[in-house]
C-alpha cells in the first residue's frame, strides 16, 4: 500500500514537473516571437527615428552618465574612453570609485589628468559611507567627475552619484561596460518621444569577450574563445535581448540591468534612491517605481529599446560565475519578497497580475523544479512509476524544447541585428546552445537554490568582486580622450 502510494506521487510529481517545462519554454518562446515582432517595427522605424535631429535639438534632455567602480582597474579606462566619446548633444560622467583596492583611481587620475576640487555632495538620497574626495578632469571639468569614498557596495555608490548628478536624467552603467557611439541616444529617445510619460528606459547588454576595442568603442565583435562564456552568450540573447523585449512589448517590464539603464532622477529622487538593503537593486528600483506609481495612479511607462548596446565582461571563470549567479538569483528572492504585496494584487495592473507571478513561478522557482527534475525521474524510472518512453518526453520537453527556443532566438538576432558576421561565429553559438544543456544549466540551478536560500536564510548580502582581465584593447597612443569626446557636444 505504501509502496503503491509512492510510485502514484512521483508519477504525479513527474508529470507535474513534465507540465512545468512545457509551460516554462513555451513562455519563453512567446516572449521571443513577441521580440522579434518588436524588431521588425524596431527595424523599420529606424530611416524615420530622427536621431540626428535628437543629437542637434536644443531641447534634447541632459544626461548624468553614472559609473559605480569597485576594482575596475583593468577595464576602467577603456570603458570611460567610450563615455567620453558617446555621441550625444550634453552629458556628464560620474565616476563613484567604492573604496577599491587596486589602481582603479590611479588609472583615472594618469589618462584623465585629473584635479581634486571642493564640491559638496547633497543628500537628496540617503547614502552612508563618507566621500573622501571629488576630481574632475582638468581639460574638460564639465564631462568627467570621479568620486574617490569609502567602501559601502553597490547601491550606496549608486546614491553618491545620485546625489551629484546635474542632469534631469540618469544612466547607470556598469564600469566593466563599453557603450555604442550612439547607446545614449538611442536610449534616451522615448524620453524625448513621451517625456511626461516614460519613467524609465533599458538597453542591451552583450557580451565583450572576444571582442576588439580600441578607443573604447568595440570595432571587431566576435565570439569569445571560452565555451563557458559563449554560453553566457547565448544566455544573454535569451534574457536581455529576447525576454526583456518581449515583456516591453507586454507593458510588463520589471528588470533594467544596472549594466545600461536611464532613469528620471526625480523620479527616482522620490522612490528614495537605490535600497541598500537589496542585493539587486537594479531591478528593486523598477519595481518600486511601478509600485509608487501605480499607488498615486499616474500613468507612466518602463520600456526596453534593443537597439543600444552595453558591452560588459562576462565571467570566464566557475568560481566568479557562481558568485555572480547566486548574486543575481539572491536578487530576484529579496525583490519578490520585498514586494510580495504587489503579486496577484489587481491594483497593480498587468505587473501585479502577471509579470511579478511569472517571476515567481518561472524565474524563482525554475532552479528549485529543474534539481528535483534530476532526481525525481531517475527514481521514478527505478521503481516503475514511470516508463522509458515518458522519460524521453520528458527529456525532449526540458531539454530539446529548451534548445529550439535557444535556437529561435539566435536566428532572430542574427535576422534582425546580425552583429556577429561570422558564419563560425554563429556555428559556435549554436554549439553552444546545445552544450548549455549538459552540466551547466544543472550547476547554475545549484549556485541559484544557494542564492535563494541565502536571501531566505537573512544572510549579510555583499557586492562581491570579480577577476577582469580587460578588454582586448591594441596599444594606443596618449590622448586627451575627454577633450576629444567633448567634440560631440555643446557647450
Amino acid at each position: 500500500m505504501i509502496e503503491e502510494f509512492i510510485r502514484d506521487a512521483l508519477r504525479w510529481t513527474d508529470v507535474s514537473i513534465f507540465a512545468y517545462f512545457v509551460a516554462l519554454n513555451s513562455s519563453y518562446l512567446v516572449l521571443i516571437v513577441l521580440a522579434g515582432l518588436e524588431f521588425y517595427r524596431h527595424l523599420r522605424r529606424i530611416p524615420f527615428a530622427g536621431a540626428d535631429d535628437m543629437f542637434r535639438s536644443p531641447l534634447t534632455l541632459p544626461v548624468s552618465v553614472i559609473v559605480p567602480a569597485y576594482n575596475e582597474g583593468p577595464g576602467i579606462v577603456a570603458a570611460v574612453q567610450a563615455m567620453t566619446a558617446l555621441r550625444y548633444p550634453r552629458y556628464e560622467i560620474v565616476v563613484v570609485d567604492d573604496g577599491s583596492s587596486d589602481d582603479t583611481f590611479e588609472q583615472l587620475r594618469a589618462r584623465f589628468d585629473l584635479v581634486e576640487v571642493p564640491r559638496v555632495v547633497p543628500a537628496d538620497v540617503a547614502y552612508t559611507s563618507e566621500v573622501l574626495s571629488v576630481h574632475v578632469a582638468r581639460a574638460n571639468p564639465e564631462t568627467l567627475t570621479v568620486v574617490r569614498k569609502t567602501n559601502g557596495g553597490k547601491a550606496d555608490a549608486l546614491n553618491v552619484g545620485i546625489n551629484l548628478a546635474r542632469h534631469p536624467l540618469i544612466c547607470m552603467v556598469d564600469a566593466d561596460s563599453v557603450l555604442d557611439p550612439d547607446a545614449l541616444l538611442s536610449v534616451a529617445k522615448p524620453f524625448g518621444d513621451d517625456p511626461l510619460r516614460v519613467a524609465a528606459c533599458g538597453g542591451v547588454v552583450r557580451i565583450a569577450n572576444g571582442c576588439k576595442v580600441i578607443g573604447g568603442r568595440v570595432v571587431d565583435v566576435r565570439m569569445p574563445k571560452q565555451w563557458l562564456v559563449r554560453i553566457q552568450v547565448v544566455e544573454y540573447l535569451r534574457a536581455f535581448l529576447m525576454g526583456r523585449t518581449g515583456w516591453s512589448r507586454l507593458g510588463g517590464l520589471v528588470v533594467i540591468s544596472g549594466a545600461f539603464g536611464v532613469f528620471r532622477r526625480d523620479l527616482v529622487v522620490r522612490v528614495g534612491g537605490m535600497d541598500e538593503d537589496t542585493i539587486g537593486e537594479d531591478a528593486e528600483l523598477v519595481v518600486r517605481l511601478h509600485h509608487h506609481l501605480r499607488e498615486t495612479k499616474e500613468d507612466y511607462r518602463v520600456i526596453f529599446v534593443a537597439e543600444p548596446v552595453s558591452w560588459s565582461e562576462a565571467p570566464s571563470s566557475l568560481a566568479v560565475l557562481g558568485r555572480q549567479r547566486r548574486r543575481w538569483h539572491r536578487g530576484i528572492a529579496e525583490i519578490l519578497s520585498k514586494h510580495r504585496r504587489m503579486i496577484l494584487n489587481p491594483r497593480y495592473g498587468r505587473i501585479g497580475l502577471v509579470a511579478l507571478p511569472y517571476y515567481v513561478v518561472f524565474e524563482l522557482l525554475a532552479p528549485f523544479v529543474e534539481l528535483s527534475a534530476l532526481v525525481l525521474l531517475p527514481l521514478g524510472l527505478w521503481v516503475d512509476a514511470v516508463n522509458l518512453e515518458f522519460a524521453w518526453r520528458f527529456v525532449l520537453v526540458a531539454y530539446g524544447y529548451g534548445l529550439l527556443v535557444s535556437l529561435a532566438a539566435l536566428f532572430i538576432e542574427e535576422v534582425s541585428f546580425h552583429r556577429y558576421p561570422r558564419w563560425g561565429d554563429l556555428a559556435r553559438g549554436m554549439t553552444a546552445a546545445i552544450l548549455e544543456n549538459f552540466g551547466y544549466r544543472q550547476i547554475l540551478a545549484v549556485w541559484q537554490v544557494k542564492g535563494a536560500f541565502g536571501a531566505w536564510h537573512g544572510r549579510k548580502a555583499v557586492w562581491g568582486t570579480m577577476d577582469r582581465t580587460g578588454f582586448d584593447t591594441p596599444d594606443e597612443p596618449e590622448s586627451d580622450l575627454v577633450g576629444a569626446g567633448s567634440v560631440h557636444r555643446r557647450g
